[in-house]
């Protein structure tokens, strides 16, 4: 081989491995372009999927507080039916009560005529003892 030869394989190898770096070079920047774009959309990302999340826990929270003001409402009325139903009940006590009164009044004024029946009826016969006697005692 000659000198000549030699220097242009060196050429050529040299070319060739500039070509090389070269066409490295590209596929790298593509590759760094393409990372790039690739943590760009991941950042786009995690920026929807922690939007979604806040709004999924807005909601959440939202829900809660109409369900806990619904149960308040809820609460507060059967309170009120409560009250109203021991207004009522102490109500009917009161009324029991006063009927036990009336009663316990209507059986003494029922004991005190019957008491008066009893000795009216007592004077009678009496009274009729005594006439049967005296009729006894003119015979």
């Amino acid at each position: 081989m000659s000198g000549e030869d030699l220097s242009a394989q060196v050429e050529l190898a040299k070319k060739r491995l500039e070509e090389a770096a070269a066409a490295a070079s590209q596929a790298e920047k593509r590759v760094a372009a393409e990372i790039e774009a690739l943590e760009t959309d991941l950042e786009k990302e995690r920026a929807r999927a922690s939007d979604a999340l806040e709004a999924l826990r807005a909601a959440h929270a939202e829900e809660l507080k109409r369900e806990r003001e619904a149960k308040d409402r809820v609460v507060a009325e059967a309170e009120g039916r409560l009250a109203e139903i021991e207004a009522q009940a102490g109500e009917a006590e009161r009324r029991i009560e006063a009927a036990e009164r009336r009663a316990a009044e209507a059986e003494g004024t029922i004991a005190d005529g019957q008491a008066r029946a009893r000795e009216s009826a007592a004077a009678w016969l009496r009274g009729q003892v005594e006439a049967i006697r005296r009729e006894a005692g003119k015979r």
